[in-house]
């Protein structure tokens, strides 16, 4: 596909489309398919096709693509010290992803970063989930309009976030802050660990403050996208106050 990348499914492909961040090449949908009209008009002026089940299903290789797959441009992706150089506002929320590898995680990540109107989602070069249609579709199109910036030291891309401004909070379960006592505005950036292990130790180190979600269930973890979302829904109540 001359390094194209698939968007895979009707709300992904119509952001992609709507967002216009990156070139569409190709629209593919199922001939028998209802209710594509808004992705049609949305993909006016660009090649389509129309394919029958089987030949969706083999270019999707296995993702649900509910009837429409759209060849790409890759998305952006900036260097961080490049990103960070650039006009940001007074109380910019970023997202950082600290070896968050799971691709459904990752998405579901960004797409809660983006509902709560974080600016960017800044990820490490290794020990990342890559940028695949599964991650792209767990998003829901939000891949489009969130800052996707990838650092090769996490550590550094910290230091130099605090540099210009910026709050750094780690999210840690084990924390003796909990987030709703802490003052969100202004420029934050919150540090989502992995899965597994959470945040790496240089990485928690170089936080200005660690958070925890306290929990009053009988459940006594979240995993890495709940967390992401409770803490920059939280973000968000704090701008919203008067």
């Amino acid at each position: 596909m001359n390094g194209a990348e698939l968007v895979i499914g009707r709300i992904p492909v119509l952001e992609a489309l709507k967002a216009r961040r990156r070139k569409a090449r190709k629209l593919h949908y199922l001939r028998s398919a209802k209710g594509l009209q808004a992705i049609l008009d949305a993909a006016e002026g660009i090649p389509r096709q129309a394919s029958e089940r089987r030949e969706l299903d083999r270019l999707s290789r296995g993702e649900n693509n509910q009837g429409v797959v759209l060849e790409a441009a890759p998305l952006p992706v900036a260097r961080l010290e490049t990103w960070i150089k650039e006009s940001l506002p007074s109380d910019a929320i970023v997202v950082v992803l600290d070896g968050v590898e799971d691709p459904h995680n990752f998405g579901a990540i960004v797409r809660s970063a983006c509902a709560f109107g974080a600016v960017a989602a800044v990820f490490g070069k290794d020990r990342a989930a890559p940028l695949t249609p599964a991650a792209l579709k767990s998003a829901a199109g939000a891949m489009e309009y969130v800052d996707l910036v990838q650092a090769a030291n996490l550590t550094r891309a910290l230091r130099l976030m605090q540099n210009v401004g910026f709050w750094v909070a780690g999210l840690d379960g084990g924390a003796e802050q909990t987030l709703w006592r802490v003052d969100l505005r202004g420029r934050v950036a919150l540090v989502i660990g992995s899965e597994g292990k959470g945040m790496r130790r240089l990485v928690r180190e170089q936080c200005d403050f660690l958070l925890r979600i306290p929990i009053s269930g009988p459940i006594e973890s979240l995993n890495a996208s709940t967390a992401a979302a409770a803490a920059l829904a939280e973000c968000a109540r704090q701008r919203s106050v008067d």
